[in-house]
């Protein structure tokens, strides 16, 4: 089965055929780099994580481009708040986002551009719709795009024109010839600080957005290239309007498909700091341990809206303790004394005719259905629970691998987070064996219960007692 992908252009799952084959390049729009990261914004990378890992699965030598938004107004606005440079701030918000983003697995890109890096491409793509008549210096100093004057805008968010004429409530006070109009390049105010300021052949000023993610896209990965993700909510405007200057300025289409994410909500509201459930990545963090959260997200179709709960996140983390339980119960030869693989997961070694693996396989291909996938997973462990095989850990751990998740050693897993350290379980585990060897039952009882008053849980077998994290 060839990989099918649910393509927002034409609204239907179509074939995946690369411009170049055996290779296959995306490019995703990024975080605007002023504050931590919060959910959506996890949600949006992890969407397309999966997506990057399942192309290598495949075969295909990826490029993946994710850029960031370094010049902003928020930015601009936060950093003379801090009393800080632009530079400064978005050097440490991007640390942050590396942090934070790694502590739930998720790949880096091939390329990750800063928008300040190619203010000379934006400025030459503006100049070319400058000369297409595509472009105008409106009196104020900016430079807007005449979206009148491109015939396919709306194409890919389903907007005619005569749809956006609510648009027309918008004041054209800031210099544009029509409301619908959008800002390619904007003219420098005096209270910006200076390191806001581009010079230009239209004065100093800055990119508008849309334009930042046009000319990066293009420089990185050519006039022409692959795949185009991003969130939902960016789908009108901002990816609306990456066509129509893209393709403006090219004379031809520069995407073949284009990938959105659903949304993010939290317990079925919108998430909203005004609504007080707003969450960084790393607020979530410090209750729940990064596979768990990268585990929560994978039982969520991408393109489905994704509801957001402690609920939800406590039922993943179960959920994730059952496939490590599993594989906890086998013994790989291969594994070293911790447990641990000693080699990375290759997927190419994969058995892809076994018919579990197949069916994984399978799901992923059918526009990457992580919660079928998962679901093969929760199949093999039934299996694995029964045999014991060491043919189905095996596999049940590849196949984990080409998710992000069942890489660790199940005791690592199973035992994190502990109240007490190893030491202090191990003296009071070997407390209790005496006092059942002693007969002093009701010790041991008084052992056992206060490790569970502290989420530890004992379980005897044929060699010796182990514990696990409830």
């Amino acid at each position: 089965m060839t990989l099918r992908l649910f393509n927002t252009l034409t609204g239907q799952a179509e074939e995946f055929v690369p411009i170049v084959p055996g290779q296959a390049r995306m490019y995703v729009c990024g975080m605007t780099i002023y504050d931590l990261c919060h959910m959506g914004h996890a949600r949006m990378m992890m969407a397309f994580d999966v997506v990057y890992r399942w192309l290598q699965v495949l075969g295909y030598e990826v490029t993946y481009v994710r850029n960031i938004t370094d010049i902003e107004d928020k930015i601009i606005k936060r950093a003379v708040e801090r009393g800080i440079t632009i530079r400064e701030l978005t050097d440490e918000m991007i640390a942050a986002m590396r942090e934070d983003i790694g502590a739930i697995g998720i790949e880096a890109p091939t390329h990750e551009p800063r928008a300040t890096e190619y203010v000379p491409q934006m400025l030459s793509m503006i100049s070319t719709l400058q000369d297409k008549g595509l472009a105008y210096q409106a009196d104020n100093g900016d430079v807007n795009f005449a979206v009148r004057r491109f015939p396919g805008y709306g194409k890919l968010s389903g907007k005619s024109l005569d749809d956006l004429r609510a648009g027309e409530r918008v004041a054209v006070a800031d210099g544009k010839t029509d409301p619908l109009d959008f800002v390619l390049w904007k003219s420098a105010k005096p209270t910006e600080p200076a390191d806001a300021k581009w010079d230009s052949a239209y004065g100093p000023g800055r990119p508008g957005w849309h334009i930042e993610c046009s000319a990066m896209s293009c420089a990185v990965l050519g006039e022409r290239f692959d795949i185009h993700g991003g969130g939902m909510d960016l789908q009108f405007p901002h990816h609306e309007n990456e066509i129509a200057q893209s393709e403006g300025a090219l004379g031809h289409p520069f995407v073949n498909y284009w990938l959105h994410n659903g949304f993010l909500n939290v317990d079925n509201e919108k998430m909203s700091k005004s609504l007080g459930n707003f969450f960084t990545i790393r607020d979530v963090l410090k209750k729940f341990d990064g596979e768990t959260l990268r585990f929560f997200m994978l039982r969520t179709h991408y393109r489905s809206p994704f509801n957001f709960s402690d609920a939800h996140l406590d039922d993943a983390r179960s959920a994730l303790r059952r496939l490590y339980t599993a594989l906890g119960s086998v013994s790989l030869p291969d594994d070293n004394a911790a447990g641990v693989a000693e080699q990375p997961v290759d997927a190419g070694a994969i058995d892809w005719t076994d018919p579990r693996a197949a069916a994984f396989r399978d799901a992923m291909n059918d526009d990457f259905n992580t919660p079928g996938a998962l679901a093969v997973l929760f199949e093999m462990v039934t299996d694995l629970n029964r045999t014991k095989s060491v043919a189905t850990a095996r596999l049940l751990r590849a196949l984990g691998a080409t998710l992000g998740v069942l890489q660790q050693s199940p005791q690592a897993f199973l035992q994190a987070g502990a109240a007490l350290t190893e030491n202090e379980i191990q003296a009071r585990i070997a407390a209790r064996a005496q006092a059942k060897k002693d007969k002093d039952f009701a010790q041991g009882d008084r052992i056992r219960k206060e490790l569970a008053d502290l989420g530890i849980t004992l379980k005897d077998g044929p060699d010796g007692t182990t514990w696990v994290k409830a």
